[in-house]
């Protein structure tokens, strides 16, 4: 059988054997109409007022919205926020890209992702992690970490977080307190909660917020920063708007969690041979950095000494993550690239992508379909391979019994292994 799977703007299809499993979230169908979905939450927050009886007229008000990496409608979903805050002038009004420790965006890629009227009409500011200048200190969690947190969103009276919610492979999930920390917090910041030994937490992982440190500190820090409202939403493959979750921002998150854990979770009996997957096409294939994600998703059910194959763009190659590639390069196999970065003092830029992958390459072979060089992909520890379908007649052909699984929307799915969940107490 045939399978479309979502690669940089077009998709690449692939032909894979009729007994392959193909695993997919349920799917749930776009809102109607969105405009009018989008005003209907904004009036009718969880735990909050409405965001338009929340600002007063002259109140300072800092929106974040996502960076480019992030498949955010924000230009579907700003002009409904902005339209609550019409009796606010708009010099009173900052959007702030949360772009935590990656590159800013460039004006064309604002404009595509915001609007050319949004664009004209209000200030915009693209956070700076290193910039002190632009940070306040606000001491240190639980954790130990310092908290350092954008300047211009401290000091505005209006705080409100957006973003869209998925699952994410050490966080728990996407959204939420996200917006803050990495968002728009300062690298030190960020270093602390990205460190190894919170990575190697077994509670750091998709789907969990509870007992996981990475997302227990994440929340802390954007406790500590009191926003006042949270618009969330959630999307389906076709990019449309599935749900929109406003309020106080810890209700109005988890709403929006429970809701996509209840369509993304698929459970399989028995780990796989094989699993091929995508990184969900653009943008979120847009680098090999992003694509970790898609591999992470699929070692949730391969089999120790299996493959994984991904099919990922990677057009921008790897832009904005320089060290990300030099860490991958720095040492010769994965097991001594886990060893060295266990073995930091101080975290490194990009090291907990390149711990992720190299603890997936630890217990299975990784496949690449992308536009990189292959000497690049081969340099990543992982193995080019320019036609998925002859790899898979020709794994097949060694291997007639083998188990093959399909997860063409990588990282959009959190599959699991109904046997290890019910051990571990997740799933009854």
């Amino acid at each position: 059988m045939q399978i479309l799977l979502p690669y940089g703007k077009n998709g690449l299809p692939v032909n894979v054997p009729d007994d392959a499993d193909v695993i997919t979230p349920k799917f749930v169908a776009g809102i109607p109409d969105e405009s009018a979905g989008l005003i209907h939450a904004l009036r009718h927050p969880l735990f909050e007022r409405p965001l338009r009886d929340i600002a007063d007229q002259g109140d300072e008000t800092v929106i974040v919205f996502p960076d480019r990496s992030r498949p955010m409608p924000s230009s579907r979903v700003l002009p409904a926020i902005l339209s609550e805050l019409s009796h606010l002038p708009p010099k009173s009004i900052t959007l702030l890209n949360a772009l935590g420790l990656h590159r800013p965006n460039s004006r064309e890629e604002l404009t595509d992702m915001l609007g050319a009227d949004i664009i004209g009409r209000y200030r915009i500011i693209q956070h700076n992690p290193e910039d002190k200048d632009m940070l306040v200190h606000l001491g240190r969690t639980s954790f130990g970490h310092e908290i350092w947190i954008n300047r211009i969103f401290l000091e505005a009276r209006i705080k409100v977080l957006t973003g869209f919610i998925e699952p994410h492979f050490f966080a728990g999930f996407s959204g939420g307190p996200k917006a803050v920390m990495p968002g728009i917090s300062g690298i030190e910041t960020i270093m602390g909660n990205h460190e190894a030994r919170m990575i190697t937490h077994p509670g750091a992982t998709w789907g969990e917020t509870q007992n996981n440190p990475i997302y227990e500190e994440i929340a802390e820090v954007a406790e500590k920063v009191g926003p006042q409202f949270l618009v969330n939403v959630t999307l389906n493959r076709r990019r449309e708007i599935t749900g929109i979750f406003t309020g106080q921002w810890q209700e109005a998150h988890r709403s929006g969690c429970s809701f996509v854990r209840k369509s993304a979770m698929c459970p399989v009996e028995a780990p796989y041979d094989i699993v091929v997957t995508s990184n969900a096409g653009f943008p979120l294939d847009a680098s090999l950095y992003q694509a970790v994600k898609g591999i992470s998703a699929a070692a949730r059910i391969v089999r120790p000494g299996g493959t994984i194959i991904l099919a990922a763009a990677c057009a921008e190659g790897m832009a904005g993550h320089d060290s990300f590639y030099s860490l991958l390069r720095s040492q010769t196999s994965p097991h001594a690239l886990t060893s060295m970065i266990m073995e930091f003092r101080n975290t490194q830029r990009d090291q907990w992508q390149v711990q992720v992958l190299a603890q997936v390459l630890n217990r299975a072979d990784v496949y690449l379909h992308s536009l990189l060089p292959e000497e690049t992909v081969r340099s990543c520890h992982l193995q080019p391979v320019s036609d998925i379908t002859l790899l898979l007649r020709q794994i097949r052909a060694r291997a007639p019994q083998c188990r093959i699984a399909i997860l063409p929307e990588g990282p959009e799915t959190i599959p699991y292994i109904t046997k290890e969940y019910n051990e571990q107490g997740i799933v009854s």
